[in-house]
Formats: C-alpha cells, sequence, structure tokens
C-alpha cells in the first residue's frame, strides 16, 4: 500500500479548495448577475406601467382642456357679437373716447406705467365705444383661455405625480 506523501495531499488539497471557490465564485455571480437582471426587468415593467399611466392621465387632461376652451371661445365668439346690440350707434355716437383713455388702457394691457397725461390726451381718439367694448371683451376671452390652460396644466402636474406614485 503506497502512501501519498503530505505535500502532495496538501497540495491536491489546496487544489481542491480553489475548485470550490472557483465553482462557488461563478455559481454566485451568476445567481447574482440573474437577480441584477430581474430587477432590471422589474424596474423595465414599472417604468412602463407609469408611462401608459402618464399617458392617459395626459389624454384625459388635455381632452378636457380642449373642450373647456372651446366652450370658452364659443361663449366669449358670442359675446363679441352681441356687442352692437349692447353698445348701439347711439351709444356710440354719445360717448367719445379720448385719447388718454386709449394710452392708459395700452400701457394696462402691457403692463407697463403710462407716460405722463397731457393736454394732448383729452382730444378724442377716432375710436368707438363699440370697439372698445369689442376689444374689452376679446380681451377677456384670451384671459379666460388663459386661464383654463393654467388649470389644465396644474391638474396635469398634479395627475403626473399620482401616475408616478403608484
Amino acid at each position: 500500500m503506497s502512501v501519498i506523501p503530505w505535500p502532495y495531499r496538501l497540495l491536491a488539497l489546496a487544489v481542491l479548495g480553489v475548485a470550490l471557490v472557483g465553482f462557488g465564485w461563478i455559481k454566485g455571480a451568476s445567481h447574482v448577475q440573474a437577480q441584477w437582471d430581474a430587477a432590471v426587468q422589474q424596474q423595465a415593467l414599472q417604468t412602463a406601467a407609469i408611462r401608459e399611466r402618464q399617458a392617459q392621465a395626459t389624454v384625459k387632461v388635455v381632452t378636457q382642456y380642449v373642450d373647456r376652451v372651446r366652450v370658452v371661445r364659443e361663449k366669449g365668439d358670442t359675446i363679441i357679437k352681441e356687442v352692437p346690440v349692447y353698445v348701439p350707434v347711439q351709444a356710440d355716437a354719445a360717448c367719445t373716447i379720448n385719447r388718454g383713455f386709449v394710452r392708459l388702457h395700452d400701457a394696462a394691457a402691457a403692463g407697463e406705467l403710462p407716460e405722463p397725461a397731457r393736454d394732448a390726451d383729452a382730444a378724442a381718439a377716432g375710436l368707438a365705444l363699440s370697439a372698445v367694448a369689442g376689444t374689452g371683451a376679446a380681451n377677456y376671452q384670451t384671459c379666460h383661455e388663459n386661464a383654463e390652460q393654467l388649470r389644465a396644466l396644474q391638474t396635469w402636474v398634479r395627475e403626473m405625480k399620482v401616475a408616478s406614485e403608484q
């Protein structure tokens, strides 16, 4: 019976240990990679679901916005068409719009302070009261459209937050 010398036994034990560590390393690495791949896939699915919910919310908000703006425009257009009924020709003839009013109105519309008033501002501007009423109605129509746009944007931001948190 031959006995294997102890240095060979030690070497065989070391080779066996290295082989076991190598095998464990490879198996562990593939297990970690599989977990990583599963986590990445799960995250991709969650991202796709969030994007789908956000897209649905966007369609909903845009549809509501378009409907509301259409109603605002229809009402505004109706009001503008009614200016001659509410401000008849006799009112145009009876009311003189002076240059000072026009300058003040234009400065306010631009968000600026008007220039100081002058004597020339008292003169008639050649502008009819009905034109002022029509411009005012159109400006309010635009203001209401902007308000609807802001409301829709606020709703959209809230919907995006809710869609992201689900």
